[in-house]
């Protein structure tokens, strides 16, 4: 074996072990801060009568068989292979879902809007939720320090919104090192005091969290919504596939993520059994008062990862959804050179933090917001549910009777889960309810809006053969020849561009060569630059451009057109013009939308950036011609 080839296997298990500690700041962040607040949340309806030893290894054991059976068998081992050409994701398995679509079109629509929806929800909930927990740490420091909570926490927040268009690269290389060192610090934590009591370990029977909930009654329906703040975190481990691989994402998984998390909530349980006080705040109390400033501090550290990685998914899914056609094309800034991944979306952020900021001044504490939270985890987990039956039925061709047997159970068991959060609506759960209900609402909109206006405008379309044919006759009336190249933006490839047609109606010229450029997204993530470029030339005058982006790739025209030489296109970039159509949507209440929805689409438009802009055209090249359209 030569030098070099021994050195191939070093530099894989150096990129292995790269994407493993990654995946674990990234991927893992926000379930890893779950013990904060998980178990102290469960054990609130003992806190006036006191807790049982039954009910506190009833209650570690719930956790443990739920973090088994939701993240481990659910995801880490199922969805995980669930891919769209290594992504993951709602949005992801939607686009994968449609291209084996049987008539159920609208069905998936809806529930892909839905786990979108309550994503985005769970983006503006999980930044307060964690960042509160971790300061409120502070208190038990010093009891000095309570006033203080709620403005570090605003402050916390406030910094991590505004960092976000300087982008993750700089800093992704440190989640993954510091979120190590928290998982390891709560294994500690929790190997301290198993020894307490080793009766604890009866929470691995999965009997004892059968028995806590046939004997708890209606408390445990309650209870349950405190249990599911374990698995949080779980959709954005669906979601972060295509940055980290399966395989880091599993290992990490099983070998640090899973054994830290069951270590320290059976520290916990042991911790309350011999100190029955220590139910107040039982992650923080298992930690000595010399450690307790170091540990706020750190799990400060990892609840702003934690909240980086949610948010970063956010911007991601804000991605996929524009290109999917769910969004308006908003401004999407790139802030890094080497990954796609890495992301900044203005308008999105804005909207994420006054969101978080709305949440953290109105409910004051992680105790009233743990409230509001878990029917947006719950149901975007419902809704990921519910798409992987077809998806085990027409992507993996099983039998209908063998994938319900496999998804019925866990399907039933997340209802359950769903209901036990409903029942906390009254006390905060309308927030996330009416966050994913507005932003369904917003995308529903936008989606039947633009489908509205390309019925409209494609009731006076010209086939582009015939448009050529028409134009190409010698006549009296023919339009005036001018050199150089016109570039015509499409939004249907076979016709003639209304841009076009306003450029020969008003400027009555012709250039020497005309190319009709369709942008297209396909239903998979990333195009490879062989399949980039479909070129046909139609006539002598005439050239048909198709350019094939994926809805996770970055849509630079420019770049892309710099192939068409290739492909055999001839021109100078110098004496080309990029022709644009700008629309101006006019409320009419008469047609169309009703006029509330009317005035929502048409607001929602005046967000979106310019064609130019988002498609990366040649500065100075471009040419807007402008145009009404009822809606």
């Amino acid at each position: 074996m030569t030098a070099t080839q021994a050195g191939h296997p070093d530099k894989a298990h150096g990129r292995f072990a790269a994407l493993l500690v990654g995946s674990i700041g990234v991927v893992y962040g926000d379930i890893g801060t779950s013990p904060l607040y998980a178990f102290r949340e469960a054990l609130r309806p003992f806190a006036h009568d006191g807790v049982h030893e039954n009910e506190v290894i009833g209650l570690i054991s719930l956790m443990i068989w739920t973090l088994t059976v939701i993240v481990t068998l659910k995801y880490v081992l199922f969805l995980l292979r669930a891919d769209n050409d290594g992504e993951g994701g709602t949005l992801s398995l939607l686009a994968l879902l449609m291209k084996k679509a049987q008539g159920s079109i609208a069905l998936l629509f809806l529930a892909g809007l839905t786990g979108a929806a309550l994503f985005i929800g769970d983006a503006m909930i999980t930044p307060a939720l964690s960042v509160l927990s971790a300061v409120e740490g502070l208190k038990l420091v010093t009891p000095a320090l309570s006033d203080y909570v709620l403005p570090i926490s605003v402050t916390i927040l406030a910094a991590l919104f505004l960092v976000q268009s300087r982008g993750t690269a700089a800093v992704s290389k440190f989640f993954g090192p510091i979120t190590l060192v928290w998982f390891v610090a709560m294994a500690l934590g929790g190997i301290a005091h198993i020894s307490d009591d080793f009766s604890i370990l009866n929470a691995f029977n999965p009997i004892y969290a059968l028995d806590f909930i046939t004997h708890a009654g209606l408390v445990g329906l309650v209870v349950l919504g405190a249990v599911f703040l374990t698995v949080t975190g779980a959709e954005a481990l669906y979601a972060d596939l295509g940055h980290f691989g399966r395989t880091p994402i599993q290992t990490a998984w099983f070998l640090v993520v899973f054994p830290a998390l069951a270590l320290n909530y059976l520290g916990q349980g042991a911790l309350v059994l011999t100190q029955p006080t220590a139910i107040e705040d039982p992650f923080f109390l298992m930690f000595p008062e010399w450690a307790l400033l170091p540990i706020v501090i750190l799990a400060t550290l990892a609840t702003i990862i934690a909240s980086q990685a949610v948010i970063t998914g956010a911007f991601s899914l804000a991605r996929q959804a524009i290109h999917l056609g769910f969004l308006p094309r908003l401004e999407i800034r790139f802030t890094s050179q080497t990954t796609t991944g890495q992301i900044y979306v203005p308008s999105v952020n804005s909207l994420l933090f006054m969101g978080v900021l709305t949440l953290v001044i109105i409910f004051g504490s992680s105790e009233a917001l743990a409230t509001a939270y878990g029917i947006s985890v719950t149901g975007a987990m419902v809704v990921t549910t519910l798409l992987a039956f077809p998806f085990l039925t027409w992507v993996w061709g099983w039998s209908m009777i063998f994938a319900l047997s496999v998804l019925l159970p866990l399907f039933v068991l997340e209802c359950i889960f769903l209901a036990a959060n409903l029942l906390k609506v009254h006390d905060g759960g309308y927030v996330p309810i009416m966050i994913a209900g507005t932003i369904m609402l917003m995308m529903w909109t936008w989606q039947k809006g633009t489908r509205l206006v390309k019925e409209k405008i494609g009731r006076n379309d010209m086939s582009l053969e015939a448009f050529i044919r028409l134009v190409e006759r010698k006549s009296e009336h023919a339009p005036s020849d001018v050199p150089g190249t016109a570039v015509f933006l499409a939004s249907v490839p076979d016709k003639a561009p209304a841009v076009l047609l306003h450029n020969l109606k008003h400027n009555h010229v012709l250039h020497a060569q005309n190319i009709v450029l369709h942008v297209r997204t396909r239903r998979v993530p990333f195009v490879p630059e062989t399949d980039r470029i479909e070129l046909t030339r139609l006539s002598n005058r005439f050239s048909k451009l198709t350019i094939n982006f994926g809805f996770m790739d970055e849509q630079n025209v420019s770049q892309a057109f710099a192939m068409c030489r290739k492909a055999g296109l001839k021109f100078e970039i110098m004496s080309t013009s990029f022709f644009v159509g700008r629309r101006k949507l006019v409320s009419d209440p008469d047609t169309g939308l009703p006029g509330w929805q009317d005035r929502l689409f048409i607001a929602m438009s005046h967000a979106a950036i310019d064609p130019s802009d988002y498609f990366s055209l040649p500065p100075n090249r471009v040419v807007e011609i402008g145009e009404q359209v009822l809606v």
